[in-house]
């Protein structure tokens, strides 16, 4: 037997995530701030149950909110039944009750859906999806139709003198089981049937031929996933105390893609960052602007174009040259490349604004942004932001070839360094 060291650096980390947890309402103690990091909480395990088929197993799905979607109405209905009296179970407990429901559910589809791979599997998937949205539809009676089963949380003896009606407490309860999936889920990536799913994702015939099933692994790799999936849907339902068609549309389904591809999906903590990221878009901003929509898209369209590993892998960049203490050379063009695109940003969200304001004609063309008044209609607010947006692309591309020189000979100097 040998004597497996501790891995202080992973504890730290780990540590630290609790008392970031633990510690963040009361940093952001508004209620806005508190309902927008409990949808951060149910989207972390939602975005990471992803990422297991698609960073791990290499499945492209278009159908992954049919498993937390199906998960939240077994929820819904046995929360219902906890308030009528007819079920005794803790509020507490009631995630593993999605999380069994999207297990099952997993097992039910995947066994279809995991017998092709590759594009043939996001199809069937996509098809899978529009299925159980359609049947969502056909039975109302269990599934209330467009509007839905709504419900009430604070059912039944509170838990330890908890009654789960405060935003607060569901916030932690939602923090509990977010960190307690993402440990889950980690720990899955270190197991075989982990490095056997990224085996079958890179060479699925080289895992053939050591005696692997490979339908096997996807299928196993998607019924976790649906697990988690299903947790995720349940601690929706607790939150919003209600569950509609809409939490297995595809839209649902294309959020959580849209979340872990920000994030990056080569790496693990890749669709944490995302799906705060994603949560921001829809909540924050969307309080603020209709084109939030387009917003997300276009940066979107930036991190497939110019960062397809995501948030995260921007990240990881620079650590080697941290590491080298190097980084001090690259603040100052990043600095620089930081404004330039502040301006064209401001220019872009100008002009999108303004046309935005146009196309309502009911609202008029008076307009206020970040504090100045202005009517659409008149030139000068064109000529201004039009000005700011090529003013921005044109440092932008100056700054970016300032960044790559700097770049480059640093990495120059960190290649040439090695033994």
């Amino acid at each position: 037997m040998t004597y497996q060291p501790l891995n202080l650096g992973r504890w730290i980390l780990w540590g630290t995530t609790a008392l970031v947890f633990i510690a963040a309402p009361q940093v952001f103690s508004s209620s806005f701030a508190l309902t927008m990091m409990t949808q951060m909480g149910t989207m972390i395990i939602f975005a990471l149950s992803y990422n297991m088929l698609l960073g791990q197993g290499g499945m492209l799905s278009f159908g992954h909110a049919v498993y937390s979607g199906l998960g939240a109405y077994i929820t819904v209905h046995a929360l219902n039944l906890v308030g009528k009296g007819a079920l005794s179970i803790a509020l507490p407990l009631l995630p593993l009750i999605g999380g069994l429901a999207g297990l099952a559910f997993g097992v039910l589809f995947g066994y279809v859906t995991t017998r092709r791979a590759g594009t043939t599997f996001a199809l069937i998937s996509l098809g899978v999806g529009e299925m159980v949205f359609a049947c969502v539809l056909m039975f109302p009676g269990f599934f209330g139709g467009e509007a839905g089963v709504s419900t009430n949380r604070v059912v039944g003896q509170p838990f330890l003198g908890i009654s789960f009606g405060p935003a607060i407490q569901v916030y932690y309860l939602v923090a509990a089981w977010c960190l307690a999936c993402m440990a889950a889920m980690f720990a899955l990536t270190q197991t075989p049937l982990g490095r056997m799913a990224n085996a079958v994702r890179d060479n699925p015939e080289r895992a053939e031929f050591v005696g692997y099933n490979t339908q096997h692994v996807r299928f196993l790799q998607l019924v976790l996933s649906s697990f988690f999936a299903g947790v995720s849907g349940a601690l929706s339902c607790v939150n919003f105390e209600i569950v509609s068609s809409e939490n297995v549309s595809a839209i649902r389904s294309g959020g959580v893609l849209l979340a872990t591809f920000i994030g990056g999906v080569p790496f693990f903590f890749g669709p944490i960052v995302g799906a705060v990221v994603y949560i921001f878009f829809v909540v924050a901003l969307s309080g603020f602007t209709k084109a939030w929509l387009l917003y997300l898209g276009l940066f979107f369209l930036m991190m497939v174009l110019y960062a397809p590993g995501g948030i995260a892998s921007l990240i990881l960049m620079q650590l080697p040259v941290i590491r080298a203490r190097r980084f001090g050379e690259l603040a100052w063009p990043y600095c620089l490349a930081a404004v330039a695109a502040l301006v064209a940003m401001c220019g872009l969200i100008g002009i999108v604004e303004m046309v935005y304001r146009l196309s309502d004609v009911s609202g008029g063309t008076q307009m206020n942004l970040a504090g100045l008044g202005f009517d659409a209609r008149s030139a000068p607010p064109w000529i201004a932001f039009g000005a700011l947006l090529g003013a921005g692309l044109a440092a932008l591309r100056y700054t970016t070839r300032l960044v790559d020189a700097c770049w480059d000979a640093i990495q120059t100097d960190l290649l040439a360094k090695q033994p």
